[in-house]
């Protein structure tokens, strides 16, 4: 009788224990701060979305604590995630809202990092981005099939995607796109591309551009002529606009820009440092979850034209992990690409 009571008594506090652990853990963030650092300067578009899931992630995460916003621009979003990982708190109180660029760079970029990407614990990312080529109606060359036999302008900024990505598919695919560098951004090089002194632009995101300029695309001025993504934007694939990447063909060219093209996936992920513990991460990825599926936080984005197309926490940690696991030959062609002037 006596074994038979000790026996239940141990099965209920079995029981117990993962729920005493939960109200532990959800106590921590009772009465905290969760801070959110935001690698571009106020205003911008990756400042645009932390502010917005700032405002409702704090009702998704036990203990509801406040919700702030710190900035840290600067070497292309790699600030930020420098001091997430070498400086941050490693009990999920502080969270980076990086940039896409800033999973890649210390793989396949040129200048030093201090961080490495592979080893941050990924909350999620608020959009799925498909960037672009775009071409002026008046371009010698008129889709992306042509861009193999004519050679045709496009605007780039240094040291980013509107650079790196032509570059790469010369390398790659064999394009002829003529990259003028210089621009300061995203913004000078549309309006460049307005002035006529460039014909188009490859590695801006989609749902921006058609934000920023939907008079371009709407009285035919540009023309999208292939998305640099693996799976593409369901309403371009509806138009027939091809993937730059079924262009490929070798397996390893596929292989190449499918691991670059990967920082458009997570175009807008949200990381802890590594070493936060694994309960708090749980914790966390369910309220950046459900905090992207509220639908306050949805007609808000639909209000902010901010599109969203989030992946989870485990499907970009997986994705980092098979961008770093990429044969080393292969990410040595992909850096002697991108670096060409």
């Amino acid at each position: 009788m006596r074994k038979n009571y000790v026996r239940s008594a141990l099965l209920v506090f079995a029981a117990l224990t993962p729920t005493l652990a939960d109200a532990q853990v959800a106590s921590a963030f009772k009465d905290a701060k969760l801070t959110i650092t935001v690698a571009s300067a106020p205003g911008g578009g990756y400042d645009a979305y932390a502010r917005m899931i700032a405002r409702h992630l704090g009702r998704y995460v036990p203990g509801n604590p406040s919700v702030v916003i710190k900035n840290l621009p600067g070497a292309g979003g790699n600030s930020a995630a420098n001091a997430l990982f070498a400086q941050a708190q490693k009990d999920g109180t502080e969270i980076g809202a990086l940039t896409g660029n800033s999973i890649v760079d210390p793989l396949f970029g040129t200048n030093p990092v201090k961080h490495d990407p592979s080893k941050f614990i990924y909350l999620g990312s608020a959009n799925n981005d498909v960037y672009i080529c775009a071409l002026r109606n008046d371009a010698p060359v008129k889709s992306f099939a042509e861009a193999f036999e004519e050679e045709v302008i496009v605007g780039g900024s240094s040291s980013a995607a509107t650079a790196a990505f032509p570059l790469l598919m010369n390398k790659v695919l064999g394009t002829k796109l003529r990259v003028v560098q210089g621009y300061e951004g995203g913004q000078a090089i549309t309006l460049a591309i307005e002035k006529n002194e460039v014909s188009g632009v490859c590695g801006l995101a989609w749902s921006a551009l058609a934000a920023s300029h939907p008079g371009w695309f709407s009285s035919g001025f540009v023309k999208v002529v292939a998305q640099l993504h693996a799976v593409g934007y369901p309403d371009l694939n509806k138009q027939g606009i091809p993937l730059a990447i079924n262009s490929a063909k070798t397996e390893d060219a596929r292989a190449m820009l499918e691991a670059f093209f990967s920082q458009t996936v997570v175009g807008r992920p949200y990381a802890l440092p590594p070493g936060t513990p694994a309960d708090r991460v749980a914790i966390l990825r369910k309220a950046f979850a459900d905090t992207i599926a509220d639908p306050a936080l949805v007609a808000e984005a639909q209000r902010l034209k901010l599109d969203l197309n989030p992946v989870s926490g485990e499907d970009v940690q997986s994705l980092v992990d098979k961008t770093y696991a990429m044969a080393p030959a292969l990410v040595a062609q992909v850096k002697q690409a991108i670096s060409t002037p």
